[in-house]
């Protein structure tokens, strides 16, 4: 048997390039909302996060138009990993923001009225457009706390599971309760910091 033919076995699809691209389009358009946004509303989809203030490190991305944002995520629906999509009255879009808000509130040097997020839903059959809109997006933007500083999506691991270090984002913000907790060998400051310089520059 021969080598294997790359060209027999890549799929591409100017279709799915068109299609992402739409859905992008549309999310860029879409309405701006205080994070969390009032209110709740069903279903999963992809989001974005837009910092308006005045935390020194971030100055050159803090911005009265949100148009270059700090973060992008997803909120998958129940299910939707295998398939097993059972409901769309759940509201994981809404709580993945609601988490976020929680979070900013627990640290020392940001202010959850500072950030606003847009996002666009994406259920029934559209939601197979998450995860490539949601790259998309972050190709497009390379956003700060996705592209540079990692951690701020992260999850209290659990007890049991606190000898982990702590993340980048936790070491620049502090304050989430489960993070003060890890005891594993974290990143410096001063090294986080000379991270955002740089890549701000």
């Amino acid at each position: 048997m021969g080598l294997v033919s790359i060209e027999l076995h890549t799929f591409q699809s100017p279709k799915l390039r068109s299609v992402v691209e739409e859905a992008t389009d549309f999310f860029e358009r879409t309405p701006v909302h205080p994070l969390s946004p009032p209110g709740g509303f069903p279903g999963g989809g992809v989001y974005a996060l837009y910092y308006l203030g005045d935390y020194e490190l971030y100055t050159k991305i803090a911005q009265d138009v949100c148009v270059l944002p700090i973060y992008v995520g997803r909120a998958v629906p129940l299910g939707w990993r295998t398939a097993r999509v059972t409901s769309t009255e759940k509201k994981p879009l809404y709580g993945r923001l609601g988490e976020h808000a929680r979070n900013i509130r627990w640290v020392n040097n940001l202010k959850v009225d500072d950030f606003r997020c847009r996002f666009v839903i994406l259920q029934d059959v559209e939601s197979d457009l998450i995860v490539p809109v949601e790259a998309t997006l972050i190709r497009k933007y390379r956003p700060l706390w996705n592209s540079v500083i990692d951690g701020f999506g992260n999850h209290d691991p659990g007890k049991g599971r606190y000898n982990q270090a702590r993340s980048e984002w936790d070491i620049l913000h502090s304050g989430r309760p489960w993070a003060d907790r890890l005891l594993g060998e974290s990143p410096r400051l001063r090294d986080v910091v000379e991270k955002v310089r740089v890549f701000l520059d």
